[in-house]
C-alpha cells in the first residue's frame, strides 16, 4: 500500500530540551559539519554530498549502515547498505524552523512518495527546546520504523550535546 500525493497521513512530534542556545542547535541541523556528527538512525552514518540551505534548496547525503544490527536488516529486507538520500527544504527561518520534504523511494516495492518533517527550535530559559514534526509513512510497520528512526537519530543529538557538556532537558 502507498501513498499517494495528496493523502493526509497522520503526524507525529517528538521534543528534546537542550542546555544549548538557539544558535548551537540550529548550527548542527543546518551546516555540514554539524549534520555529518550526529545525522541518521543509529548504526548509521552520513556524508553530507550538498547543502543548499534556502527554499527550493537541497541536502544531499549518503547514509550507510555500520552498526551490525542495521547490516543485517539491510541485508535481509534486500536493502543496499548505503542508500542515496535528498532532503528539499520548503522553508528556512534562521534560527527558529526548517521545514523539509524527504523523497521516501528506498521502500521495496512501494511508489516513492514524500514526507514532510518540521524542526522547530524556540529558546527557553533554560537552553533551547527542538521539536520535530513529521509524517507517518505509507503503513504501521514503515512508520513505526520512521518513529525509531527519528527517536535513534535524536539520541544520537543527545549524546553529541552530553559530550559537550550541555545537557539534555527532556
Amino acid at each position: 500500500m502507498a501513498a499517494t500525493t495528496g493523502t493526509a497521513r497522520a503526524q507525529f512530534s517528538i521534543q528534546r530540551e537542550y542546555a544549548a542556545s538557539i544558535d548551537e542547535a540550529w548550527t548542527l541541523w543546518t551546516t555540514k559539519a554539524g549534520i555529518e556528527s550526529w545525522w541518521g538512525p543509529e548504526g548509521f552514518e552520513v556524508d553530507v554530498t550538498a547543502l543548499d540551505l534556502r527554499a527550493g534548496g537541497e541536502l544531499a547525503y549518503r547514509m550507510t549502515a555500520v552498526g551490525p544490527e542495521q547490516v543485517a536488516f539491510m541485508k535481509q529486507a534486500g536493502m543496499p547498505l548505503t542508500t542515496v538520500c535528498k532532503v528539499t527544504y520548503v522553508e528556512v527561518s534562521p534560527p527558529r524552523r526548517l521545514a523539509y520534504i524527504t523523497l521516501t523511494d528506498f521502500v521495496p516495492g512501494v511508489t516513492p512518495y514524500e514526507v514532510a518533517t518540521v524542526v522547530e527550535f524556540r529558546a527557553t530559559s533554560g537552553g533551547v527546546q527542538v521539536t520535530l514534526a513529521f509524517d507517518a509513512m505509507h503503513d504501521d510497520v514503515w512508520t513505526e520504523r520512521a518513529r525509531a528512526g527519528h527517536e535513534g537519530q535524536l539520541r544520537k543529538l543527545d549524546a553529541l550535546f552530553t559530550a559537550q557538556g550541555k545537557a539534555v532537558r527532556s
